[in-house]
């Protein structure tokens, strides 16, 4: 008996702790949730998140790392800066001018890209290589190459260069709209010229407008904004979820310093890809517009309008036969939802409708005296006013005549179009190297085949424009020049 009643609390607790053991793993794998679930070199990979006191403890960013950071590049620029002295001596402006003198200076600078296609597309940020003479792009593995800038975006912020090479490492685009506030990212770029460096953070808020881009006139911001450590040189690099996909491009800091300082900020991957794939298919941006002027609607802005429900974008005007007019939209109306999609400040508007083109229709749900209302609107391509005298000013510079290519020309080269040179004065193309005789075949990708064609594309373009062709004995040629 004695024995038996040693044995009885021994064995109770026994059975006792393998009840709790029990019950333990049956919260934690309750409690585990796929993330995603990736195939390499035939072994299967498991993400999971665990939302217990230990998640940090089942955090691993490095599978994530490890399948990015080859496709993030360092890009490097150079310029040539000239500098005015003036002496402010009567005497030496004599002999020197009233200028004194100029000083001309290489200035070079350096941020961050990433490779979205395996023939050598490259995403970076438009002040990154703004301006630049010379673009070279450095490579994870070390290995360097020229590039050129195929077009850029001012309005998102947004440039797109092209290298030759081949098999390259990629990173995906992944579905900004479905980042939350608080996952987990990874920048990686190259902050004060330390190659491929990956830091860590959540997303802290998303569709930021943060007024960086004020000085555009058809700005568009709406950043994801991360408290992931983003430097001077980080520019154009990636921001990336655990699944290794591409979600933002790192653009900006908040910073009283210049350096990091909490929180930085990035183009999210929706606007990313609709520039990047209009650049490539089209050698331009088409961006659509709905031909309101907006503004956020505040509590104050509410009770004076008499607006029940603080959601949603105000309409302070409609441009008249613009595209919101056609489709019944008022002024005093309150936008609430693109496409099923909500949106809240100008900033989620101004993105919603970003990744459309012209002429695609949109389904725009009002608040109109406190009465919800469907509206399809077909969105109206946005013309910049200076286009066309720009597109003549730019033209007149490139300082040649033009003429259509010879039919038999075109049948020993084997090309279907283009526009020929035929004489060449000072100018643009003569300073970048092309000769008489050069035909041209496409600019910024996009094909030529009149001189209307290569007015438009100059129309568009910013900072500088990629001439690709051929002369008359096969050679062929590639030049940069700029436009502005």
């Amino acid at each position: 008996m004695k024995g038996q009643k040693i044995l009885i609390p021994i064995a109770s607790a026994i059975i006792g702790g393998l009840v709790a053991v029990g019950i333990s793993e049956g919260i934690y794998q309750n409690n585990r949730v796929n993330v995603a679930t990736e195939r390499d070199n035939n072994a299967t990979v498991q993400l999971t998140r665990v939302f217990s006191g230990a998640d940090s403890a089942y955090t691993d960013f490095t599978w994530a790392a490890e399948k990015t950071v080859d496709a993030v590049v360092h890009v490097t620029t150079s310029y040539t800066q000239t500098l005015d002295y003036s002496f402010g001596n009567p005497l030496f402006d004599f002999f020197f001018g009233p200028n004194g003198f100029d000083q001309r200076r290489q200035v070079q600078s350096s941020g961050s890209g990433v490779i979205l296609t395996n023939d050598g597309f490259i995403v970076t940020n438009n002040h990154v290589v703004e301006n630049a003479e010379d673009i070279t792009v450095v490579l994870n593995d070390k290995r360097k190459f020229s590039a050129k800038v195929v077009g850029a975006d001012p309005n998102t912020d947004i440039a797109l260069l092209k290298i030759d090479a081949k098999d390259l490492p990629t990173i995906p685009f992944g579905n900004s709209d479905d980042i939350k506030v608080g996952e987990w990212v990874l920048a990686i770029g190259n902050p004060f010229n330390l190659n491929s460096t990956v830091t860590a953070g959540i997303v802290s808020a998303k569709a930021r407008n943060i007024q960086i881009l004020s000085n555009r006139e058809f700005a568009i911001e709406s950043f994801i904004q991360t408290d992931a450590a983003v430097n001077p040189g980080n520019s154009g690099g990636a921001l990336v979820n655990l699944r290794g996909e591409l979600i933002g491009i790192n653009t900006a800091i908040a910073s009283r310093t210049g350096t990091f300082a909490g929180y930085a900020f990035a183009v999210p991957s929706s606007i990313v890809k609709k520039v990047v794939t209009d650049l490539i298919e089209f050698g331009e941006v088409r961006r659509a517009v709905m031909g309101v002027r907006i503004q956020e609607l505040t509590d104050e802005l509410a009770k004076e309008k008499g607006i029940k429900d603080i959601k949603g974008v105000y309409v302070a005007d409609v441009e008249k036969n613009g595209a919101a007019d056609k489709a019944g939209i008022k002024a005093g109306d309150v936008i609430l939802s693109i496409n099923n999609v909500d949106v809240n400040s100008t900033a989620q508007l101004q993105e919603q409708i970003s990744r459309y083109r012209p002429d695609q229709q949109v389904d725009v749900l009002v608040n109109r005296d406190n009465t919800k209302k469907h509206y399809t609107v077909t969105l109206s391509n946005l013309k910049s006013e200076m286009k066309f005298s720009k597109s003549e000013d730019a033209f007149s510079s490139l300082g040649a005549t033009f003429a259509e290519v010879p039919a038999k020309l075109k049948r020993d080269l084997g090309i279907d179009y283009g526009l020929q040179v035929v004489e060449l004065a000072d100018g643009k193309l003569k300073d970048g190297g092309i000769r008489q005789g050069f035909i041209i075949t496409r600019v910024n990708r996009t094909p030529i085949r009149s001189e209307d064609d290569l007015k438009r594309v100059l129309s568009i373009s910013s900072g500088g424009v990629l001439i690709e062709g051929v002369y008359p004995n096969g050679t062929v040629g590639y030049y940069a020049i700029g436009v502005d």
